[in-house]
């Protein structure tokens, strides 16, 4: 059992990056209900990967690692490194700032 969660958790990390990297290079947001409210696909991007590299270190040094409390500080930091992921992609909701422009 404990394979078939650590695929299914690289399976659903591996998709997020792909996902990400497509909204950063391209712009690209897959489809769905969200979509629309996505002003700044770059930013949501940025707010993907860090996300999912927060979600990877608490899944793979927490709960799948085993029932050792000594990396529990890393687990959460990975937690918090997370919801900050969560933070860029709620401002990539937001229009951005305008610019000055020289005229």
């Amino acid at each position: 059992m404990h394979e078939t969660l650590v695929l299914l958790a690289v399976l659903v990390l591996t998709t997020g990056a792909v996902l990400a990297l497509a909204a950063i290079i391209n712009g690209w947001i897959a489809p769905g209900p969200g979509r629309a409210k996505v002003l700044r696909p770059p930013v949501w991007g940025y707010g993907t990967l860090v996300s999912m590299a927060g979600i990877g270190t608490y899944l793979f040094v927490g709960p799948l690692q085993g029932p050792d409390m000594g990396n529990f500080p890393v687990a959460m930091s990975g937690m918090a490194v997370f919801a900050a992921g969560l933070y860029v992609q709620r401002r990539a909701l937001k229009p951005g700032r305008a610019r000055k422009t020289s005229s």
